[in-house]
């Protein structure tokens, strides 16, 4: 039975004219946006958690790009942040980048990102000064030798966590950067010995490797901590590199060795919450005598070019 206000039940509904989609009038709907209002058709409606809305609504209701993107980085900084070691995760990130990269260009013939990224002694001469080669070198690796890049990740993997959770992720980052400078120095030092590698060039995250491996075990030793078998590994494989015709730099990882051990000396030394200020100028004292050594070749040239 009607009520006078409109269909009963079991009679049939037809559509009124203002009973069509704002977006497509000729389609006919009963629906209508729950924040403006307007019908919308079947083809237009978007469910959310308030109910149905329309296109613009929903547009309306969505942050402009560049909120986006600053939610984005916010979220992605965090989840970096909860991981466990987030510096080694990120250090092996970029190995395995620059790898990629270094593949590339190696298959099409120019080894392009290797020769634009590796060390030689000859780019500390002051003729071709490329200091940040004795930083970007320590995240190339060999492309005719998978294992290399394969050992460094899981060392970095295995020892490097670690050793960032010991000391923490700033004291770990500088530590593992002075490290491979420390690696990139030996190499260039050993040019005084041997003139004739200053143009060899070198690849790989070894001496920064290497580096973390020592201070792992300054940081055992003074802990006293039993570290018999990292000593034993440490010196096999630093015992590796002095065979004869391996292809491997141990000047490279006795550099990154040194370094890394210093380093963790002077973290030790000054440990504790009120020795904060001191451990800073011992990090930027360390970082200060490296990049002066750095610069040894503006003193005194090797013999090749004496």
């Amino acid at each position: 039975m009607a009520n006078g206000s409109g269909p009963a039940f079991g009679e049939r509904v037809e559509f009124g004219p203002d009973d069509v989609c704002y977006r497509h009038p000729r389609t006919h709907s009963f629906t209508l946006c729950q924040r403006c209002g307007r019908t919308i058709c079947p083809e237009c409606q978007v469910v959310s958690a308030v109910g149905v809305l329309c296109p613009d609504c929903v547009k309306a209701t969505q942050p402009g790009a560049g909120k986006r993107t600053a939610r984005s980085a916010r979220v992605t900084g965090r989840r970096i942040a909860a991981l466990d070691a987030p510096v080694t995760y990120v250090i092996m990130a970029l190995c395995a980048l620059v790898y990629v990269g270094q593949m590339l260009t190696h298959y099409f013939g120019a080894d392009e990102v290797t020769q634009l990224l590796w060390y030689a002694p000859v780019y500390s001469l002051p003729e071709a000064f490329a200091p940040w080669r004795m930083v970007t070198v320590m995240f190339t690796h060999s492309t005719g030798f998978i294992f290399h890049i394969l050992f460094n990740l899981y060392a970095l993997w295995l020892f490097g966590r670690n050793l960032e959770h010991m000391i923490g992720r700033w004291s770990y980052l500088m530590l593992y950067l002075f490290a491979g400078l420390g690696g990139s120095l030996g190499v260039m030092f050993w040019a005084y010995a041997d003139p004739q590698s200053i143009i060899i060039p070198t690849v790989g995250a070894s001496g920064a490797i290497f580096g973390v491996l020592a201070a792992t075990l300054v940081a055992f030793r003074a802990a006293k901590v039993n570290a018999t078998s990292l000593a034993v590994l440490l010196a096999i494989n630093f015992g590796i590199g002095l065979i004869p015709g391996a292809g491997i730099s141990w000047q490279a990882h006795l550099g990154g060795m040194v370094v890394g051990a210093a380093t963790m000396g002077a973290l030790l030394a000054t440990r504790g919450p009120r020795k904060k200020r001191q451990r800073v100028l011992a990090l930027v004292g360390v970082g200060a005598v490296l990049v002066a050594l750095s610069c040894s070749y503006f003193v005194v040239l090797p013999a090749v070019y004496g």
